[in-house]
């Protein structure tokens, strides 16, 4: 498969030719702030995200991730953490959903296989990224559910796997609607709670 590469907001980085680059060299990598991910052999790098970003994460984590856990159904981690599956070495997902009976996924620090859930909340910056090279990635990986939050029209776009490497068109909740994954179909949240209360909107 030939890599579809899209710009980010970041600055060039020495190392292999693009469509080399493999998990030793991301292992290689420096520890300098930035978020690296390797896509089908191509290194991408992106900067710190905006305050609205990550309380949009906090949010995530507060309507999922802690009643998840609390009830004994999954493991959710926000960036940065390591997701080694096929054709991804690695990536680093915004926000990752693991259910408790695959905990076999977690090892050395990473999650080695097809996490449940990957949600992606979208950057002026990250968008061409996340909505078509991760979106492709991702259904090529097998991972079941994708999940864009997209601040700027406060919405979710839920993306199902319906075939090998396909995704269905995507299931737009808009800011009024309640969501649930289908991995965690009993914790349901508002799209709009994902954005009320941040002291700072910017995008």
């Amino acid at each position: 498969m030939t890599a579809l590469v899209i710009k980010t907001d970041s600055p060039v980085v020495a190392g292999p030719l693009q469509g080399r680059w493999t998990l030793a060299d991301w292992e290689a990598l420096p520890d300098d702030g930035n978020r690296y991910e390797i896509i089908d052999g191509v290194l991408y790098m992106t900067t710190a995200p905006h305050s609205f970003h990550q309380w949009i994460i906090r949010r995530l984590e507060r309507f999922i991730g802690i009643p998840a856990e609390d009830a004994g159904l999954a493991y959710c981690f926000p960036a940065p953490i390591g997701v080694i599956m096929p054709g991804c070495d690695p990536v680093q997902p915004d926000y990752v959903v693991v259910l408790q009976s695959r905990a076999d996924l977690f090892r050395n620090g990473r999650i080695y296989g097809v996490p449940d859930l990957i949600v992606e909340v979208l950057s002026p910056g990250t968008r061409a990224y996340d909505e078509r090279v991760k979106l492709a990635a991702y259904a090529a990986a097998g991972v079941p559910e994708y999940a864009i939050v997209d601040p700027e029209a406060r919405q979710v776009r839920r993306y199902l796997l319906e075939a090998p490497g396909r995704y269905a068109p995507p299931q737009v909740a808009e800011a009024t609607a309640q969501v649930a994954f289908a991995c965690l179909p009993d914790i349901a949240f508002r799209v709009a709670d994902l954005f009320t209360g941040a002291p700072d909107t910017t995008i």
